[in-house]
């Protein structure tokens, strides 16, 4: 099938006329000329130039528009001729996309697997390890009166006894306990204990006036 290109080439021939002639005749520069002649209509600047230097390179060669229109409407896809990018380039955008969509999906799961062993080690510690206990009042070889106060600290789940008398903790893990003490040297013990069984143990050696 003879394309519109062909069409011009030959009649361009016929009338024994150089690419430059036409050039300086229709103000086309030789290079468009040559391109519509190859069918090389994304060469042109715009789909409205391109349409134009054929219009204006057919009158000039005295061929008939109907037949010009035809052949052209038959040949040029405007969207194919002038698209933005070639389909290896839209492609190759495309996978960074989808890449980087997996990367923040794994980020995602790793988190949520973190936060779910965390919580886990959390809720199963009392099996591995014993209570934290730490004794606020008295200091270690204080001089106290006979009415002692015992604070602290531990494990909000865990049992608290001081010198074997068990004391309530707040939802914090905080206790207080109030002793009566006879003069003289004595050790105060504090215990606390899991729900696993495991205890932890202080004692505070102090002297009562």
């Amino acid at each position: 099938m003879v394309k519109l290109g062909q069409r011009l080439h030959k009649e361009r021939v016929a009338r024994k006329l150089t690419i430059e002639e036409v050039a300086r005749d229709t103000k086309i520069k030789a290079t468009f000329l040559a391109s519509i002649e190859r069918g090389d209509y994304h060469k042109l600047p715009s789909p409205a130039y391109a349409k134009g230097f054929v219009k204006n390179y057919a009158d000039y060669l005295g061929l008939p528009k109907g037949e010009v229109g035809a052949f052209f409407r038959r040949e040029f896809d405007e969207k194919r001729a002038y698209k933005v990018l070639p389909d290896s380039l839209s492609k190759t955008e495309e996978f960074p996309l989808k890449r980087i969509h997996i990367q923040q999906s794994l980020v995602i799961v790793v988190g949520l697997l973190v936060v779910f062993v965390g919580y886990l080690l959390f809720q199963y510690r009392y099996a591995y390890l014993p209570p934290s206990l730490t004794i606020t009042s008295p200091k270690e070889n204080a001089i106290v009166t006979q009415d002692v106060t015992v604070t602290g600290n531990t494990d909000s789940e865990a049992t608290v006894v001081v010198n074997n008398d068990s004391v309530s903790l707040t939802s914090d893990g905080k206790f207080t306990k109030q002793l009566t003490l006879f003069p003289g040297k004595t050790t105060i013990v504090v215990k606390a204990k899991n729900r696993s069984g495991k205890e932890s143990i202080v004692k505070r050696d102090i002297t009562v006036r």
